[in-house]
Parts: structure tokens; sequence; C-alpha cells
């Protein structure tokens, strides 16, 4: 083991086969350009999901060694998937391939719908992901001890979004955390609320009761004081915009409730319209805030994934031991440009990311 910043200890590369595992849901994402969903006669599809996208961004854009755990129905939109998935360069040797009985009765690959909106016309997404073999997942059903010990995993990684998917989600979550922390695996958690999962689970005091039973296993969240509120409060609702005090106060709190805490970052966005947001983050660790670079009135294309190519900026950073406050530069560099091309997953080199913290501007490159 090696001490790297921020008070984490991380597993030294050479000792294992994975720099990071996640834990999540993957879907064929349908994207209608520049029209309306009710009225296209074409989409572009993708593949995309909360947890993966962090391990695809850490794969194609930092070069680490990345693998995800994931189920499949056996058909033809299943190996549509996997064959994006494979160009993504994850490992897919964690992928259960579930039989498909024809119909989808039984179990059926997740799709969405998804309108990147334009000016006072917001994005808008339609989940069709009942039924779908990772919600279907058990505890018991994958061997997490032989994924984090015997194979050998720096850094671990789930959400809320695997979560909300089914009664039994939290508990395969919660044994992959256990196992993870059993095998001296850096956790991450990404609270990632999103209404319409938990619309038929508990709401959003749902959700922050589920975070708040996982947070005692979770080395770094992402997430801010009203993802683990035990009581609704005036933070649990709408988008979090803070002060370095406000922040500082707010996670001094979190930490003093979940004291196994070592870093929490939120992402802090204030949309004007839909292709025009202020986007930057906070962090804070061993007592300290740290404020990330800010890009103000950033110019977005499609804004899904950028909170996801965040966290894969930041945990490369964690994990490269380059401290708290180079991490949460990279993370918001990573986002913004992952917005800026279509798409739930980062198209941005290694390169670009380390220009755009350095203050580069967006004249043509030769």
């Amino acid at each position: 083991m090696s001490d790297a910043s921020a008070g984490l200890a991380i597993r030294l590369k050479a000792e294992c086969k994975w720099d990071l595992v996640s834990l999540g849901e993957v879907m064929l994402r349908f994207d209608p350009g520049e029209e309306r969903i009710a009225a296209t006669r074409s989409f572009r599809v993708c593949e995309g999901g909360g947890e993966y996208n962090v391990a695809r961004g850490l794969r194609r854009c930092f070069q680490q060694r990345t693998s995800v755990v994931t189920a499949l129905a056996d058909n033809p939109v299943g190996r549509l998937l996997e064959d994006l998935m494979l160009q993504g360069g994850v490992d897919l040797s964690h992928l259960r391939w579930v039989e498909y009985d024809g119909v989808g009765r039984e179990a059926r690959n997740g799709i969405y719908f998804l309108e990147r909106g334009f000016g006072v016309r917001g994005a808008m997404g339609m989940m069709d992901r009942g039924h779908t073999p990772i919600s279907q997942l058990k505890v018991g059903q994958v061997d997490w001890d032989a994924i984090f010990g015997r194979e050998g995993v720096r850094w671990f990684h789930t959400g809320g979004v695997m979560c909300a998917l089914s009664a039994e989600s939290p508990a395969v979550a919660r044994e992959a955390m256990v196992a993870a922390k059993r095998n001296g695996v850096v956790v991450s958690y990404d609270c990632n609320y999103r209404p319409s999962l938990w619309k038929n689970a508990g709401g959003r005091q749902g959700a922050c009761d589920v975070n708040r039973m996982l947070a005692p296993f979770v080395d770094v969240l992402f997430g801010h004081e009203g993802d683990v509120s035990a009581v609704l409060c005036d933070a649990s609702h709408g988008a979090p915009w803070h002060s370095r005090e406000s922040y500082g106060e707010m996670a001094a709190r979190v930490c003093g409730e979940f004291r196994n805490l070592k870093v929490i970052a939120t992402t802090t966005r204030r949309p004007k319209t839909a292709n025009q947001n202020d986007w930057s983050a906070f962090g804070f660790a061993e007592g300290k805030v740290f404020q990330s670079i800010s890009f103000d009135d950033l110019e977005i294309l499609d804004r899904v994934g950028g909170g996801d190519s965040f966290a894969a900026g930041l945990i490369y950073g964690l994990m490269e031991g380059k401290g708290l406050q180079w991490s949460l530069d990279c993370g918001v560099a990573h986002g913004a440009l992952a917005m800026t091309t279509p798409g739930d997953s980062s198209m941005a080199s290694q390169s670009e990311v380390e220009r755009l913290m350095a203050g580069g501007s967006a004249g043509v490159q030769r």
C-alpha cells in the first residue's frame, strides 16, 4: 500500500490487474440530434450508464485499466451494447449474460431517449429500463473477493443510479463495498439522484436513506449534504451552489457524521440556458476546502455525462497522487470537454484536458 493524496491509501498499480472496477447498468441511448423525440424519424445510438461512464472515461482519456460489473440480455441489442463497450476499451470479463425469452417478459436490455435541449428548452430524457438483468442481480451472484483480492483492484466505483434499479440493488452495492474494504480497495460513490428512478421507491427520502446506509463504507463521496440527510432539508432539493465558507461548513457536518469519508466532491452547475451553464466544483479533504477552476458561460452541446467525466478526472488525479486541487481541476476540465461532444461518454484526450486546465483557448490546433 502507498499513501496517496487526500488521506487515501491506494494499492500499488503493480499489485493489481485493474485500476478501477465499476458496478452499474449500461443502456442503449437513442439521440434525436437537433429534433424532438416525438417528431424525429432517425436516432443516433450510443451506450451510456452513470457508473460505466466513469470506467470508460478513465480508460479512454486517462489510459487506466478498467472493468465493469454489469449484466445484459443476450439478444442483438445486448450484442450491440457489447460492441459499443468494446470500442470504449472497458474490460467485459465481468459482464453477465442472461438468456432472452424472445419477448422481454423475464429480462430485457434498458434503453433511453434523450433530447439535448436548446436555449430555453431544457434537455429531456425518457427511460425504458424495467426488468433489466442488472436490476435482477442478487447478493451472492458475484465473487467480489475474486475480483478485488485475487485479480486485484485499486478503486471501486458505484452510485445511486445502480442502487435505484430494484429493492435488491442497494444490498448488492453494499456487498461489493464490504468486499472492497476487506481487500484494501478505495470505494467511491456518486449519489446521482434521479427522480424518475426513485418515484416508486420513496422518492428523495428513499434515496437519502439508501445513501446513508452505504455511506459508512465510502471513502470518496460525490454529492452533498442533501444526499445523505436523515430528514429532507432545503439542501435536498435542487442543485447545490456554494461559497468556500458554506461548502466547508456543509462538508464538515457530513464528515462529522460519517468519519470514514476521506473526500467529498461536488460539482456546481448554474444553467442559464440549455446550452450555457456556469460549471465548477468544490472538494473537501483533511479539514480543508478546495475550489476548482471555473468555466462561466460554458457552451454546451450535450450535458449528459459531464458529472461522470468529472468523477473520472478526479479519480485519476487522486489515484496518481496529484492532490485534491489538481484532481478537482482535472475533473472539471474533463467534464467541460465531455459536454462539448454528443453522447454520454468523453471523447477528450488527456492532453486536451491538461491544456484546458492550464488555461488553453479554443483556437485551432495545428
